[in-house]
């Protein structure tokens, strides 16, 4: 019964959100607390690897890049397929939207495996690196790609292989349905904070945490350093890739490369910094931060990046080990109540 509760809890507070708080705030705000979620998917699954195990990861947005074009391949290949259309299909649309987005999930978890098997044996800037460059060379492979199919005849003759090269280039994956709902952003959010947080307190992430704190006395333990480190960064790549196709499903967006580079890597990389290395509850925090507050300066329209700027500044060197460091919120709440 304990370990179904947190699910429903999951599944409550996506209803809560999705039936209440969405159409209260109105659609403006409605997406900001979409884009919320996504990020705090995006932080929590790169602090598995970069917060868990101590590594430096700056190509996640790669990985929610794979998620999101082959989600978007799915739903509106597929819709063609099925229905004449790329049209929004109502319940059965959603059916071929979650597998869309499963589907991106474990495409990206397989990439993650590829990218992370030769290079975590890597360490510190030399990961950075390889990281960065894997990101680097599917954004240029994305943008180098043919223009969107909208005829169902060409989409027929092109299956199954040639759809895959059809997905917009450099003016973006145009077309794609908007399935993206509250209720399955914070669903998968809410599933990927349990996993992480189950993950953390169980013996696999003991050892990620000694590989962070000493990789060497790790290994002399016995434990397996390389073959866990690849198993973190295939579960990070596997929560990125829903994040991506979720994010590729959102009303108002067009599927770019340029709007999932190197840029939005390193925004990932901030939400998990000034979180906390290893805190769940902090990334979580941040990306709802950092995903707030350039709308929040969106009346300081020419100073806004520098007030952002000063504000990350500020915040870094008050808190250089982030806003919880490795521990969590419900942890400093049990240290008052011990201290009381």
């Amino acid at each position: 019964m304990k370990s179904v509760a947190p699910v429903v809890a999951v599944l409550v507070i996506a209803a809560i959100v999705h039936v209440l708080l969405v159409p209260l705030v109105g659609p403006f705000y409605g997406k900001v607390i979409l884009d919320i979620g996504i990020n705090a998917m995006l932080a929590v699954s790169l602090n598995i690897v970069n917060g868990f195990t101590g590594q430096f990861s700056i190509g996640h947005a790669g990985f929610m890049a794979i998620g999101g074009y082959v989600g978007a391949i799915i739903t509106y290949y597929g819709s063609f397929v099925l229905w004449g259309s790329a049209m929004e299909q109502g319940a059965t649309g959603q059916l071929l939207f979650v597998v869309g987005c499963l589907a991106g999930g474990l495409i990206a978890a397989v990439f993650g495996y590829v990218v992370g098997l030769p290079s975590l044996r890597l360490r510190g800037d030399y990961l950075a690196i390889v990281t960065l460059g894997f990101g680097e060379i599917l954004r240029v492979m994305l943008q180098r790609s043919d223009d969107v199919l909208t005829e169902l005849a060409a989409v027929r003759e092109a299956l199954p292989v040639g759809v895959i090269t059809k997905v917009g280039g450099a003016l973006g994956f145009t077309g794609v349905p908007f399935y993206t709902t509250p209720l399955a952003v914070y669903v998968f959010c809410g599933l990927t904070i349990l996993v992480a947080y189950r993950l953390k307190e169980s013996t696999y992430g003991r050892a990620f945490l000694s590989i962070r704190e000493n990789e060497l006395a790790a290994e002399a333990m016995g434990v397996h350093t390389t073959r866990l480190k690849v198993r973190a960064f295939v579960l990070a790549a596997f929560f990125a890739g829903i994040a991506g196709a979720l994010y590729a499903h959102e009303v108002g967006v067009t599927l770019t490369p340029r709007e999932l580079g190197f840029q939005k890597s390193f925004d990932i990389v901030i939400m998990v910094v000034l979180g906390g290395m290893g805190s769940i509850s902090g990334s979580v925090i941040a990306a709802a931060f950092l995903t707030i507050l350039p709308e929040a300066l969106r009346s300081f329209a020419e100073y806004r990046l520098i007030v952002y700027a000063l504000l990350l500044i500020i915040v870094m060197l008050s808190r250089p080990q982030g806003l919880f460091g490795v521990r969590e919120l419900w942890d400093l709440k049990k240290r008052r109540g011990a201290v009381t």
